[in-house]
């Protein structure tokens, strides 16, 4: 299998050197990297472009905003990157963040899975952060999920899919529409990934409505948007988010902006979240 991985990049040269380590190290080796440096005032761009020795590089430059709205800044940076190869000369297509470290035999547990059935469309491991001087899974969504930072795409899957949405929820939509589409999501439970920043550490106060607008950007309607709502709060131990999505919610709704998928797709989502939900419960038996 041919792999291309794309990494947006802004102001990562704390982290890419350990990122790019450990992509050089795999077992199985990769045909291409795009590194994209978004805007970086930093040595991101140095930094990634002396890999060339050793890896299938390419660096590539994109200014967008310095500010880091949830979505729109690391998928326009990943689709700037996208556009720099064909992809139909790839099997799998990777969107990685630039603060991962691999296991030496991550890309090679990834392409077994993918071999394993042709309806597997995406693949991944956990993301792992730092408590305490141990490595814990990042936990704040569902074991099923796989986190924004550590996609792999099964090209055809990827492309029927329509490619990823420059949004916040983007990293829900793709899995939602993935099995829409009838592909298999599948995630590792053994197979870890050390994630140096944890997810949405470096978003502003700015973006706390955002998340709710992707709610009703995916259709959840009112009771779905609340019951998640609480659920997110709760497991990032910050209770005041609630009426902050809540009225994200509200506002999109107000603005009666755009959904990101169609009617069909949204009433597949719902009923895929509200059956996860009661079988959590244990009013219905999960398949």
């Amino acid at each position: 299998m041919k792999i291309a991985i794309i990494i947006p990049a802004h102001n990562e040269e704390q982290f890419i050197r350990l990122t790019l380590d450990s992509l050089a190290s795999q077992s199985f080796l990769v045909s291409k990297i795009i590194v994209v440096d978004d805007n970086s005032t930093d040595a991101t761009f140095e930094i990634a472009s002396s890999y060339s020795t050793c890896l299938p590089i390419q660096v590539v430059q994109t200014s967008s905003s310095a500010q880091n709205i949830p979505g729109s800044k690391v998928i326009n940076a990943f689709n700037f990157g996208l556009s720099q190869i064909s992809i139909k000369d790839f099997d799998i297509i990777c969107k990685y963040d630039a603060d991962l470290i691999f296991t030496s035999n991550y890309i090679e547990v990834l392409v077994s899975r993918f071999r394993e059935s042709e309806k597997t469309g995406m693949v991944a491991g956990h993301c792992t952060i730092e408590k305490n001087g141990s490595w814990e899974i990042e936990n704040q969504n569902n074991p099923d999920h796989i986190r924004g930072a550590l996609k792999a795409y099964r090209k055809e899957c990827f492309e029927q899919i329509g490619g990823l949405r420059p949004s916040i929820g983007w990293d829900t939509i793709d899995e939602m529409l993935a099995r829409f589409y009838g592909w298999e999501v599948v995630t590792i439970p053994d197979l870890h990934v050390k994630h140096l920043k944890p997810t949405g550490a470096a978003y502003n106060s700015k973006s706390k409505y955002l998340q709710g607008e992707a709610f009703f950007k995916m259709r959840y309607g009112w009771w779905l948007t609340f019951i998640t709502a609480a659920k997110m709060a709760w497991n990032k131990k910050q209770i005041k988010l609630i009426p902050d999505y809540i009225k994200g919610y509200q506002l999109a709704q107000k603005k009666n902006l755009a959904h990101l998928v169609t009617k069909e797709q949204g009433q597949f989502i719902r009923n895929y979240r509200w059956h996860g939900i009661k079988s959590k419960l244990g009013l219905s038996p999960r398949n």
